[in-house]
């Protein structure tokens, strides 16, 4: 096994580890690679990551092994990595009421690269933010996943998604959709009024009813599973306090090394109007759409 290299970060000295180490392997993409494209995404990247709790899915092994979700900041964590305790009691909580949960804040390139080098590939975020000192905020976001039931897919989403981005309109709520990496879409739309989460949670089932009651056909707000054939599930838990969303910008630890990426409204229409109009993007090509277009998420159009 290769030495560890000892590598400079904004003044922060890390020992990285394994760069030939692959770890996905149909395309060959080294862990060296995926330091790399997070270095490059970090200016766009680490502002959907300030202020938040960031939960990791990693894996040590490559995607073609196990994996496993990490909350808590893990042991030999630097001194100098920001950190929240966020208590598990009520609505931000875990099954443990009474425990407290020590989180890593992501807000310098330093802790995304050290966190990386762990081979954390996912970074999750809540839609809420923590203090300078650490307290837990409300919900500054709303998020509303697109899910589609087989043999519904991304084109399908796309058709949903410009439904929810009229329909959040009407409350004068403004969309931006990013492709989740997977199958669906992600649409998050900034809340001009901070919200406790279950407020926040109520107005994206809300609108998820509606658009079911409405396209019954097309939409589903219904979490069990067997109803979603053929329909793409609005799911709009991921409002809760303890529940998460895949940031923009973060790899997955898909088959390939896919990206959430945002998109402007009109690939979005134009997907809607041809299957092949929007695709997932792996991380070569978002860091082109990012040299080219610029942080869409900004800029939705």
């Amino acid at each position: 096994m290769p030495d560890p290299v000892l590598v400079d970060v904004e003044g922060r000295t890390l020992k990285i580890s394994n760069l030939d180490k692959v770890l996905y392997p149909r395309t060959g993409t080294t862990k060296g690679e995926v330091l790399n494209y997070y270095a490059q995404i970090a200016p766009v990247l680490l502002p959907h990551l300030r202020d938040r709790c960031v939960t990791r899915i990693r894996w040590p092994h490559g995607v073609q092994g196990s994996s496993f979700f990490e909350k808590n900041a893990p042991a030999g964590t630097p001194s100098w990595v920001r950190t929240a305790k966020v208590p598990t009691t009520g609505s931000r909580g875990s099954s443990r009421n009474g425990d407290t949960l020590v989180f890593p804040i992501v807000d310098d390139l330093a802790t995304l690269t050290w966190l990386v080098n762990l081979a954390a590939l996912e970074l999750h975020v809540h839609q809420w933010t923590v203090a300078r000192n650490g307290r837990p905020r409300n919900a500054d976001r709303l998020v509303i996943d697109l899910d589609p039931g087989e043999p519904a897919g991304l084109h399908e989403c796309c058709g949903v998604a410009l439904l929810v981005r009229d329909k959040l309109a009407e409350r004068d709520l403004v969309a931006k959709p990013v492709t989740s990496g997977s199958k669906g879409l992600h649409l998050y739309a900034d809340l001009p009024k901070r919200l406790p989460t279950d407020e926040s949670t109520a107005l994206a089932k809300q609108v998820a009813e509606e658009l079911q009651q409405e396209h019954p056909k097309l939409v589903t707000a219904t979490m069990t599973k067997s109803k979603r054939s053929g329909k793409v599930f609005l799911d709009w838990s991921q409002n809760a306090g303890s529940k998460t969303t895949i940031s923009p910008y973060s790899l997955r630890g898909k088959e390939r090394p896919f990206v959430a990426t945002p998109v402007s409204w009109t690939e979005v229409e134009e997907g809607a109007g041809d299957p092949m109009g929007l695709e997932q993007f792996r991380y070569d090509a978002v860091l082109e759409r990012v040299a080219d277009l610029g942080d869409l998420f900004a800029d939705p159009r």
